[in-house]
Protein backbone atom coordinates (compact mmCIF):
# COMPACT_ATOMS: atom_id res chain seq x y z
CA UNK A 1 0.00 0.00 0.00
CA UNK A 2 0.90 3.65 -0.31
CA UNK A 3 -0.04 5.38 2.94
CA UNK A 4 -0.06 9.15 3.44
CA UNK A 5 -0.05 10.26 7.08
CA UNK A 6 -1.12 13.88 7.55
CA UNK A 7 -0.61 15.67 10.87
CA UNK A 8 0.38 18.98 12.40
CA UNK A 9 4.05 18.67 13.45
CA UNK A 10 6.75 16.19 12.51
CA UNK A 11 7.73 15.78 16.18
CA UNK A 12 4.15 14.88 17.12
CA UNK A 13 4.15 12.13 14.51
CA UNK A 14 7.43 10.78 15.86
CA UNK A 15 6.17 10.71 19.44
CA UNK A 16 2.66 9.38 18.77
CA UNK A 17 2.40 7.55 15.43
CA UNK A 18 5.87 6.50 14.30
CA UNK A 19 5.26 2.77 15.08
CA UNK A 20 2.52 2.73 12.41
CA UNK A 21 4.94 4.04 9.80
CA UNK A 22 7.69 1.65 10.85
CA UNK A 23 5.35 -1.35 10.61
CA UNK A 24 4.25 -0.19 7.15
CA UNK A 25 7.89 0.09 6.02
CA UNK A 26 8.61 -3.39 7.37
CA UNK A 27 5.71 -4.70 5.27
CA UNK A 28 7.15 -3.01 2.19
CA UNK A 29 4.54 -0.26 2.05
CA UNK A 30 5.31 3.20 0.70
CA UNK A 31 4.99 5.78 3.49
CA UNK A 32 4.51 9.56 3.16
CA UNK A 33 4.29 12.11 5.96
CA UNK A 34 2.67 15.48 5.26
CA UNK A 35 3.35 17.81 8.20
CA UNK A 36 5.02 20.99 9.40
CA UNK A 37 8.80 20.67 9.32
CA UNK A 38 10.17 21.59 12.76
CA UNK A 39 13.56 20.01 12.19
CA UNK A 40 12.79 16.28 12.11
CA UNK A 41 12.63 15.92 8.33
CA UNK A 42 16.10 14.47 7.85
CA UNK A 43 15.63 11.96 10.66
CA UNK A 44 12.32 10.81 9.19
CA UNK A 45 13.71 10.53 5.68
CA UNK A 46 16.61 8.43 6.96
CA UNK A 47 14.01 5.96 8.21
CA UNK A 48 12.61 5.65 4.69
CA UNK A 49 9.64 7.99 5.03
CA UNK A 50 8.87 10.46 2.23
CA UNK A 51 8.49 13.82 3.99
CA UNK A 52 6.41 16.60 2.43
CA UNK A 53 6.08 19.94 4.31
CA UNK A 54 2.65 21.57 4.32
CA UNK A 55 1.54 25.18 5.09
CA UNK A 56 -0.56 24.36 8.16
CA UNK A 57 -1.21 26.66 11.12
CA UNK A 58 -2.54 24.24 13.78
CA UNK A 59 -4.04 26.91 16.04
CA UNK A 60 -4.64 29.69 13.51
CA UNK A 61 -8.08 31.04 12.61
CA UNK A 62 -7.15 32.84 9.39
CA UNK A 63 -9.44 31.38 6.68
CA UNK A 64 -7.01 32.28 3.90
CA UNK A 65 -4.25 30.28 5.60
CA UNK A 66 -6.59 27.33 5.94
CA UNK A 67 -7.70 27.55 2.30
CA UNK A 68 -4.08 27.58 1.19
CA UNK A 69 -3.48 24.40 3.20
CA UNK A 70 -6.62 22.75 1.74
CA UNK A 71 -5.56 23.45 -1.83
CA UNK A 72 -2.01 22.25 -1.09
CA UNK A 73 -3.35 18.98 0.33
CA UNK A 74 -5.71 18.52 -2.63
CA UNK A 75 -2.77 18.89 -5.04
CA UNK A 76 -0.54 16.56 -3.00
CA UNK A 77 -3.19 13.86 -2.77
CA UNK A 78 -3.54 13.94 -6.56
CA UNK A 79 0.25 13.70 -6.98
CA UNK A 80 0.91 10.98 -4.39
CA UNK A 81 -2.17 8.88 -5.22
CA UNK A 82 -2.30 7.18 -1.79
CA UNK A 83 -4.24 3.99 -1.13
CA UNK A 84 -4.88 5.26 2.40
CA UNK A 85 -4.95 8.83 3.71
CA UNK A 86 -4.62 8.90 7.50
CA UNK A 87 -5.39 12.29 9.06
CA UNK A 88 -4.20 12.84 12.65
CA UNK A 89 -5.39 15.61 15.06
CA UNK A 90 -8.57 17.64 14.75
CA UNK A 91 -7.37 20.62 12.64
CA UNK A 92 -5.52 18.40 10.16
CA UNK A 93 -8.56 16.13 9.90
CA UNK A 94 -10.85 19.09 9.26
CA UNK A 95 -8.76 20.58 6.44
CA UNK A 96 -7.68 17.18 5.12
CA UNK A 97 -11.26 15.94 4.76
CA UNK A 98 -12.20 19.03 2.74
CA UNK A 99 -9.20 18.39 0.50
CA UNK A 100 -10.13 14.72 0.18
CA UNK A 101 -13.66 15.65 -0.90
CA UNK A 102 -12.35 18.12 -3.47
CA UNK A 103 -10.01 15.46 -4.84
CA UNK A 104 -12.58 12.64 -4.66
CA UNK A 105 -10.38 10.64 -2.28
CA UNK A 106 -12.39 7.88 -0.61
CA UNK A 107 -10.02 5.77 1.47
CA UNK A 108 -9.69 8.24 4.34
CA UNK A 109 -9.03 7.43 8.00
CA UNK A 110 -9.45 10.22 10.53
CA UNK A 111 -7.78 9.68 13.91
CA UNK A 112 -9.05 12.26 16.37
CA UNK A 113 -7.01 12.12 19.56
CA UNK A 114 -9.05 14.89 21.18
CA UNK A 115 -11.32 17.76 20.21
CA UNK A 116 -8.89 20.48 21.22
CA UNK A 117 -9.21 23.89 22.83
CA UNK A 118 -12.64 24.78 21.40
CA UNK A 119 -14.25 21.71 22.98
CA UNK A 120 -12.46 21.80 26.34
CA UNK A 121 -13.71 23.37 29.57
CA UNK A 122 -17.32 23.62 28.40
CA UNK A 123 -16.57 26.38 25.89
CA UNK A 124 -19.71 27.38 23.94
CA UNK A 125 -18.56 30.48 22.10
CA UNK A 126 -18.39 31.52 18.47
CA UNK A 127 -15.26 29.45 17.84
CA UNK A 128 -17.00 26.22 18.80
CA UNK A 129 -20.08 27.06 16.72
CA UNK A 130 -17.90 27.72 13.67
CA UNK A 131 -15.94 24.52 14.35
CA UNK A 132 -19.12 22.45 14.51
CA UNK A 133 -20.39 23.83 11.20
CA UNK A 134 -17.00 23.21 9.57
CA UNK A 135 -16.90 19.68 10.98
CA UNK A 136 -20.32 18.88 9.57
CA UNK A 137 -19.28 20.09 6.12
CA UNK A 138 -15.91 18.32 6.17
CA UNK A 139 -16.65 15.04 7.93
CA UNK A 140 -20.00 14.01 6.44
CA UNK A 141 -19.25 11.17 4.04
CA UNK A 142 -20.10 7.49 3.78
CA UNK A 143 -16.52 6.91 2.58
CA UNK A 144 -14.69 8.35 5.61
CA UNK A 145 -13.74 6.35 8.70
CA UNK A 146 -12.98 7.67 12.18
CA UNK A 147 -10.76 6.30 14.94
CA UNK A 148 -11.59 7.64 18.40
CA UNK A 149 -9.55 7.09 21.55
CA UNK A 150 -12.25 7.05 24.21
CA UNK A 151 -15.94 6.12 24.44
CA UNK A 152 -17.13 9.71 25.02
CA UNK A 153 -15.57 10.97 21.77
CA UNK A 154 -16.81 7.84 19.97
CA UNK A 155 -20.37 8.55 21.08
CA UNK A 156 -20.04 12.24 20.17
CA UNK A 157 -19.16 11.42 16.57
CA UNK A 158 -21.78 8.67 16.48
CA UNK A 159 -24.55 11.01 17.64
CA UNK A 160 -23.53 13.70 15.15
CA UNK A 161 -24.13 11.16 12.38
CA UNK A 162 -21.34 12.30 10.06
CA UNK A 163 -20.57 8.76 8.88
CA UNK A 164 -22.21 5.31 9.17
CA UNK A 165 -21.64 3.73 12.57
CA UNK A 166 -19.81 0.86 10.83
CA UNK A 167 -17.11 3.39 9.91
CA UNK A 168 -16.37 4.27 13.54
CA UNK A 169 -13.61 2.53 15.49
CA UNK A 170 -12.49 2.76 19.12
CA UNK A 171 -8.74 2.29 19.68
CA UNK A 172 -7.48 3.28 23.11
CA UNK A 173 -4.64 5.72 22.58
CA UNK A 174 -1.48 5.55 20.53
CA UNK A 175 -0.07 2.56 22.43
CA UNK A 176 3.20 1.98 24.25
CA UNK A 177 6.08 -0.43 23.71
CA UNK A 178 5.76 -2.58 26.83
CA UNK A 179 9.26 -3.99 26.33
CA UNK A 180 10.86 -0.56 26.27
CA UNK A 181 8.57 0.88 28.95
CA UNK A 182 8.92 -2.09 31.28
CA UNK A 183 7.70 -2.33 34.85
CA UNK A 184 10.25 -0.42 36.94
CA UNK A 185 10.55 -0.55 40.73
CA UNK A 186 9.77 2.64 42.62
CA UNK A 187 12.97 4.64 43.15
CA UNK A 188 14.68 4.74 46.52
CA UNK A 189 15.22 8.36 47.45
CA UNK A 190 14.59 10.55 50.46
CA UNK A 191 12.36 13.05 48.64
CA UNK A 192 9.46 11.61 46.64
CA UNK A 193 8.76 13.00 43.16
CA UNK A 194 5.26 13.88 41.96
CA UNK A 195 5.48 14.23 38.18
CA UNK A 196 3.32 16.46 35.98
CA UNK A 197 4.13 15.24 32.43
CA UNK A 198 2.46 17.72 30.11
CA UNK A 199 2.77 21.06 28.35
CA UNK A 200 2.43 24.06 30.63
CA UNK A 201 -1.26 24.66 29.87
CA UNK A 202 -4.04 25.84 32.15
CA UNK A 203 -6.29 23.24 30.49
CA UNK A 204 -3.94 20.50 31.74
CA UNK A 205 -4.78 21.53 35.31
CA UNK A 206 -1.34 23.05 35.89
CA UNK A 207 -2.56 25.86 38.14
CA UNK A 208 -4.69 23.49 40.21
CA UNK A 209 -1.65 21.25 40.74
CA UNK A 210 0.47 24.20 41.85
CA UNK A 211 -2.32 25.32 44.18
CA UNK A 212 -2.54 21.78 45.59
CA UNK A 213 1.21 21.86 46.18
CA UNK A 214 0.69 25.10 48.09
CA UNK A 215 -1.96 23.50 50.28
CA UNK A 216 0.40 20.63 51.06
CA UNK A 217 3.56 22.69 51.57
CA UNK A 218 3.55 22.46 55.35
CA UNK A 219 3.05 18.67 55.25
CA UNK A 220 5.14 17.64 52.26
CA UNK A 221 8.04 20.07 51.81
CA UNK A 222 11.23 18.16 52.49
CA UNK A 223 9.35 14.90 52.04
CA UNK A 224 8.14 15.28 48.45
CA UNK A 225 8.49 17.65 45.51
CA UNK A 226 6.52 18.44 42.38
CA UNK A 227 8.31 18.11 39.03
CA UNK A 228 6.82 19.78 35.95
CA UNK A 229 8.05 18.20 32.70
CA UNK A 230 6.86 20.00 29.58
CA UNK A 231 7.47 23.03 27.42
CA UNK A 232 6.23 26.60 27.61
CA UNK A 233 6.28 27.23 23.85
CA UNK A 234 2.78 26.09 22.94
CA UNK A 235 0.55 28.36 20.85
CA UNK A 236 -2.48 27.01 22.72
CA UNK A 237 -4.49 29.95 24.13
CA UNK A 238 -4.28 28.46 27.65
CA UNK A 239 -0.47 28.17 27.63
CA UNK A 240 1.53 29.77 30.43
CA UNK A 241 4.47 31.83 29.26
CA UNK A 242 7.78 31.24 30.97
CA UNK A 243 7.57 34.65 32.67
CA UNK A 244 4.23 33.60 34.19
CA UNK A 245 5.45 30.17 35.28
CA UNK A 246 8.76 31.05 36.92
CA UNK A 247 7.26 33.04 39.83
CA UNK A 248 5.11 30.00 40.72
CA UNK A 249 8.11 27.71 41.20
CA UNK A 250 9.85 27.00 44.48
CA UNK A 251 13.33 25.54 44.64
CA UNK A 252 13.33 22.05 46.08
CA UNK A 253 9.54 21.82 46.09
CA UNK A 254 7.99 22.92 42.77
CA UNK A 255 10.50 22.50 39.96
CA UNK A 256 10.22 22.88 36.20
CA UNK A 257 12.56 20.76 34.06
CA UNK A 258 11.15 21.82 30.67
CA UNK A 259 10.63 19.64 27.63
CA UNK A 260 12.27 16.22 27.89
CA UNK A 261 13.04 14.37 24.68
CA UNK A 262 13.49 11.10 26.59
CA UNK A 263 10.61 10.72 29.04
CA UNK A 264 11.20 7.13 30.12
CA UNK A 265 13.91 7.98 32.70
CA UNK A 266 11.71 10.81 33.98
CA UNK A 267 8.87 8.35 34.67
CA UNK A 268 11.32 5.89 36.20
CA UNK A 269 12.59 8.57 38.56
CA UNK A 270 9.18 9.58 39.86
CA UNK A 271 6.91 8.03 42.50
CA UNK A 272 3.51 9.45 41.52
CA UNK A 273 2.14 10.85 38.25
CA UNK A 274 -0.41 13.66 38.46
CA UNK A 275 -2.38 15.06 35.51
CA UNK A 276 -5.46 17.08 36.60
CA UNK A 277 -6.47 17.89 33.01
CA UNK A 278 -9.85 19.30 31.97
CA UNK A 279 -10.25 16.96 28.96
CA UNK A 280 -8.10 14.63 26.85
CA UNK A 281 -8.31 12.22 23.97
CA UNK A 282 -6.35 9.56 25.80
CA UNK A 283 -3.08 10.99 27.14
CA UNK A 284 0.10 9.23 26.07
CA UNK A 285 1.69 10.41 29.32
CA UNK A 286 -0.74 8.34 31.41
CA UNK A 287 -0.34 5.32 29.14
CA UNK A 288 3.43 5.47 29.65
CA UNK A 289 3.00 6.01 33.39
CA UNK A 290 0.88 2.86 33.52
CA UNK A 291 3.49 0.86 31.61
CA UNK A 292 6.32 1.96 33.91
CA UNK A 293 4.14 1.06 36.90
CA UNK A 294 3.28 4.28 38.67
CA UNK A 295 0.20 5.25 40.69
CA UNK A 296 -1.74 8.06 39.01
CA UNK A 297 -3.82 10.96 40.23
CA UNK A 298 -5.95 12.40 37.45
CA UNK A 299 -9.36 13.89 36.81
CA UNK A 300 -12.64 12.10 36.23
CA UNK A 301 -12.99 13.53 32.72
CA UNK A 302 -13.07 12.28 29.14
CA UNK A 303 -9.78 10.61 28.23
CA UNK A 304 -8.14 10.62 31.66
CA UNK A 305 -10.66 8.27 33.28
CA UNK A 306 -9.84 5.59 30.68
CA UNK A 307 -6.39 5.19 32.26
CA UNK A 308 -7.35 4.97 35.93
CA UNK A 309 -9.70 2.80 37.92
CA UNK A 310 -10.41 4.82 41.04
CA UNK A 311 -8.86 3.18 44.08
CA UNK A 312 -7.18 0.48 41.97
CA UNK A 313 -4.22 2.09 40.20
CA UNK A 314 -4.76 5.65 41.37
CA UNK A 315 -7.42 8.23 42.11
CA UNK A 316 -9.93 10.12 39.98
CA UNK A 317 -10.70 13.59 41.31
CA UNK A 318 -13.05 16.33 40.07
CA UNK A 319 -11.59 18.70 37.50
CA UNK A 320 -10.69 22.23 38.65
CA UNK A 321 -10.97 21.33 42.34
CA UNK A 322 -7.80 21.74 44.36
CA UNK A 323 -8.69 20.16 47.71
CA UNK A 324 -9.56 16.64 46.42
CA UNK A 325 -6.43 16.71 44.25
CA UNK A 326 -4.27 17.60 47.23
CA UNK A 327 -5.91 14.92 49.40
CA UNK A 328 -5.30 12.18 46.83
CA UNK A 329 -1.65 13.16 46.41
CA UNK A 330 -1.12 13.31 50.18
CA UNK A 331 -2.62 9.85 50.64
CA UNK A 332 -0.19 8.32 48.15
CA UNK A 333 2.82 10.20 49.51
CA UNK A 334 2.11 8.87 53.01
CA UNK A 335 1.63 5.22 52.04
CA UNK A 336 4.54 3.43 50.35
CA UNK A 337 2.66 0.12 50.22
CA UNK A 338 -0.26 1.78 48.45
CA UNK A 339 2.08 3.34 45.88
CA UNK A 340 3.63 -0.05 45.21
CA UNK A 341 0.30 -1.86 44.82
CA UNK A 342 -1.29 0.79 42.65
CA UNK A 343 1.82 0.95 40.47
CA UNK A 344 1.64 -2.79 39.85
CA UNK A 345 -2.03 -2.42 38.96
CA UNK A 346 -1.16 0.33 36.47
CA UNK A 347 1.14 -2.09 34.69
CA UNK A 348 -1.63 -4.68 34.47
CA UNK A 349 -3.90 -2.09 32.82
CA UNK A 350 -1.16 -1.22 30.32
CA UNK A 351 -0.66 -4.87 29.42
CA UNK A 352 -4.40 -5.34 28.90
CA UNK A 353 -5.26 -2.16 26.99
CA UNK A 354 -2.26 -0.21 25.73
CA UNK A 355 0.16 -2.59 23.94
CA UNK A 356 1.63 -0.93 20.83
CA UNK A 357 1.42 -4.25 18.94
CA UNK A 358 -2.32 -4.35 19.55
CA UNK A 359 -2.77 -0.73 18.46
CA UNK A 360 -0.76 -1.23 15.24
CA UNK A 361 -2.65 -4.44 14.39
CA UNK A 362 -6.03 -2.71 14.77
CA UNK A 363 -4.96 0.17 12.52
CA UNK A 364 -3.78 -2.13 9.75
CA UNK A 365 -6.98 -4.14 9.92
CA UNK A 366 -8.81 -0.89 9.14
CA UNK A 367 -6.38 -0.04 6.32
CA UNK A 368 -6.83 -3.47 4.74
CA UNK A 369 -10.59 -3.21 4.97
CA UNK A 370 -10.55 0.13 3.14
CA UNK A 371 -7.86 -0.64 0.55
Amino acid sequence: MRIAFVTNHDWFFMSHRLPLAMHALERGDDVYLLAIDTGKRRELEQLGIHFVPIPLNPTGTNPFEDLRCVFTLTRLYAQIKPDIIHHITIKTTLLGCIAAKLGRQRHVVNAISGFGYAFTDGRQGLMQKIAKVAMRMAFSSKHFSFILQNPDDFNTIKELGYVPESNLYLIKGSGVDLKEYCLTPLPEHSVLEILFPARMLRDKGLLELIEAAGLLRGKLKGKAKFVLAGDCTSTNPTALKEDDLLPLLEEGYIEWIGYQKAMKPVYQGCDIVALPSYREGLPKSLIEACAIGRPIVTTNVTGCKECVKDGYNGYLVPAKETAPLAAAIEKLVNDASLRQTMGEHSRLIAEKDFSIENVVQKHFEIYQKLA
